[in-house]
């Protein structure tokens, strides 16, 4: 089962500095020993790797990587520090004020990219961090004026065109004049512009070629439009045509494949750049006609070892792995059982009791297809974006080294 970003919706809160530490890259018993709460590793190797294959896979191109919605679970700032150093990032794009000055004030020095609407009282202080900002409303050209007028320095811009996808731009078939109006401003400097698809085979195509059209007309007015981005991850790996001068992926650079995973297997090897983890804090043997968690859904048969994880759904464990979900603990998969609730997770063992309290047991990661974000599409039907943006952004992030 393949889920797409087009059934998916979520939204995640922005992760500061937060709970992170360095650990060893050491055997997973013995890292984040003091921990029995559930925790994030981050594989920082992971990342690199997969930022290589989103430029190989592009020609080259440079990555503008959308760290929106807490950089899709892993952690804003932990991720950018990763990956600023790296040559092949041209820069980050957010869609929150607050996550384009987080990102700033984390150390990051490469060009950022506000997405959303800024308020005016935000304004100067976006400016003064050196954030790029997105124009795509009627009024822009004033906005823009005041704000030049108040900080008292040029403001760098991407204009936001919409194609089709009816979210957020200026309607192509009328942006035009809009953007000569812009483009003729001394206080604002054009420094790109950009689409987003809709992810629809057919129309994509029609999408870029009203951007192309527009990208023309404009040019023959002598309007500088910087560098142009449309392509995400999944036009990275669809859409040679889309990628133009850089590609704005996001999940891709994750681990995640974004829409045809059977497919873009073939493609890249992309490496799940997180594990969501916990320990065992309970093994208990039922016997047969006891049951386990609300609503009595799995009851045993014949006694039957189950072990109990302390994390739950309000920790971004999908409820659905009930349907078919495994956990890994040592080097075995046991199946989800019960119902996942707020803050527990019950597990299956079998007949011998083959964990002890104190096990880690990882829930989401790379270590076997079925945990995989891309796994949860395939054995649960939960989306891989679900997986990744529910991940609760006040659990610790650790980065491995």
């Amino acid at each position: 089962m393949s889920i797409s970003r087009r059934s998916f919706v979520a939204g995640a809160a922005v992760l500061g500095l937060g709970d992170v530490r360095l650990i060893p890259t050491a055997p997973s018993s013995h890292q984040a020993a003091d921990r029995y709460d559930p925790w994030i590793e981050i594989d920082p190797s992971a990342l690199r790797h997969n930022v290589r294959e989103v430029t190989r896979l592009s020609g080259g191109r440079p990555i503008l990587a959308v760290v929106k919605n807490n950089a899709y679970g892993l952690g804003l700032t932990i991720v950018g520090r990763i990956l600023d150093p790296m040559r092949e990032i041209a820069g980050f794009a957010v869609v929150k004020t607050s996550a384009a000055i987080a990102l700033r004030d984390s150390g990051v020095r490469k060009p950022i990219l506000l997405m959303g609407l800024f308020p005016d009282a935000d304004g100067p202080e976006l400016v003064a961090r050196d954030i790029t900002l997105s124009l795509y409303t009627d009024d822009a050209s004033d906005r823009v004026g005041r704000l030049a007028v108040r900080t008292a320095h040029p403001v760098n811009v991407h204009l936001y065109i919409d194609t089709g996808m009816g979210r957020m731009g200026i309607a192509y078939h009328r942006a035009l004049p809009w953007i000569g109006e812009l483009a003729g401003r001394d206080d604002l400097r054009i420094t790109g512009m950009y689409m987003a698809f809709t992810e629809s085979t057919d129309f994509d195509h029609e999408q870029l070629d009203r951007f192309n059209t527009l990208v023309t007309q404009a040019r023959r007015r002598g309007v500088e439009l910087g560098r142009l981005h449309a392509a995400s991850s999944n036009g990275v790996f669809h859409l040679p045509n889309a990628r133009l001068d850089m590609v704005r992926p996001g999940i891709a650079l994750w681990g995640g494949y974004p829409s045809h995973p059977d497919i873009e297997r073939g493609m890249s090897i992309l490496h799940p750049a997180f594990r969501l983890r916990a320990r065992v804090v309970r093994v208990e043997q039922l016997r047969p006609g006891d049951g386990v968690s609300y609503g009595r859904r799995y009851v045993a048969e014949r006694p039957t070892w189950i072990a109990t994880l302390p994390v739950g759904h309000s920790d971004g464990y999908t409820s659905k792995s009930v349907n078919g979900g495994r956990v890994l603990i040592g080097e075995r998969l046991y199946a989800v059982i019960g119902t996942v609730s707020a803050s527990h997770t019950i597990v299956e063992i079998g007949d011998e009791p083959r964990v002890r309290v104190g096990d880690v047991a990882t829930l989401v990661g790379p270590d076997r297809p079925e945990i995989t974000p891309n796994g949860f599409e395939e054995t649960v039907g939960e989306s891989a974006y679900n997986v990744m943006m529910h991940l609760n952004p006040d659990l610790p992030r650790i980065v491995q080294t």
